[in-house]
């Protein structure tokens, strides 16, 4: 099997079915032992991006860096899927750039805030919702969405694995 990708970005607000999405993709791509990681957004946020807030700046660096780490694992064969809201448009297209648009492949995980704030799975509309949580995506900071992605998949409408599926149907070379 082949993919027509050496990295996936799966942007979209918090709830909206990314680190699912992901997750699938990752077990997929190991049982076609294709070499993967999944670098999360959570994770590295406790980790080598934990100096970061959330302000404008620092989502931007956030993102640099991600891709950044993204592009060594693309660098040694391993697909690197990388599921982050990535709020701003202009992040999104560093990204982009970092990889190497030729190999790069952006799908936006579409849900209405409205759903993502019933699924709430961290609890983080809640708490950003008290105040608790400042400059949260789609509460008190705003989420640009893509007018550029190379796939929409709108998981309120599809179920799961519809909509990984629609993505697999886009990136896996059939023979």
């Amino acid at each position: 099997m082949k993919l027509t990708v050496k990295s996936i970005l799966l942007t979209g607000l918090s709830g909206a079915g990314k680190t699912t999405l992901a997750n699938m993709l990752s077990d997929f791509f190991e049982l076609s032992n294709l070499p993967c990681t999944i670098l999360d957004g959570d994770v590295l946020r406790k980790g080598l991006n934990s100096d970061l807030n959330f302000t404008r700046e620092h989502r931007k660096e956030n993102a640099r860096r991600i891709a950044e780490v993204a592009k060594l694992f693309c660098n040694n064969g391993i697909i690197p899927i990388i599921p982050i809201i990535a709020p701003y448009q202009e992040d999104r297209s560093m990204i982009r750039e970092i990889l190497g648009a030729q190999d790069f492949f952006q799908i936006f995980v579409y849900c209405p805030l409205d759903i993502c704030i019933t699924r709430d799975p961290k609890g983080l509309y809640l708490k950003a919702n008290l105040g608790i949580i400042k400059n949260f995506t789609g509460i008190s900071s705003e989420y640009q969405e893509p007018n550029d992605s190379d796939l929409m998949v709108n998981t309120h409408e599809q179920t799961t694995q519809e909509s990984f599926e629609s993505i697999i149907n886009r990136i896996v070379i059939q023979k």
